[in-house]
C-alpha cells in the first residue's frame, strides 16, 4: 500500500471525528459556557450589590 492510499482511507475517519467534535462543541460545550458566563456575571453583580448597595441615588 502506498502512502497516498493510506491517506485516502483515513479521510472518512477524520471527517467522522471532526463531525463528532463539531456536534460536541455546538450541542454541549457552547451552551454550557454561555450559561456559565451569564451566571458568573449575574453572581458578580449580585455580590457587588450586596457589598456596595443597590444602584441609584441614596434614599
Amino acid at each position: 500500500m502506498t502512502p497516498s492510499q493510506s491517506e485516502n482511507t483515513d479521510v472518512p475517519e477524520r471527517k467522522r471525528s471532526e463531525l463528532r467534535l463539531f456536534i460536541f462543541l455546538v450541542v454541549f460545550l457552547f451552551p454550557i459556557l454561555a450559561v456559565a458566563v451569564v451566571g458568573g456575571y449575574g453572581f458578580i453583580v449580585w455580590m457587588t450589590q450586596i457589598i456596595l448597595g443597590p444602584p441609584g441615588p441614596p434614599a
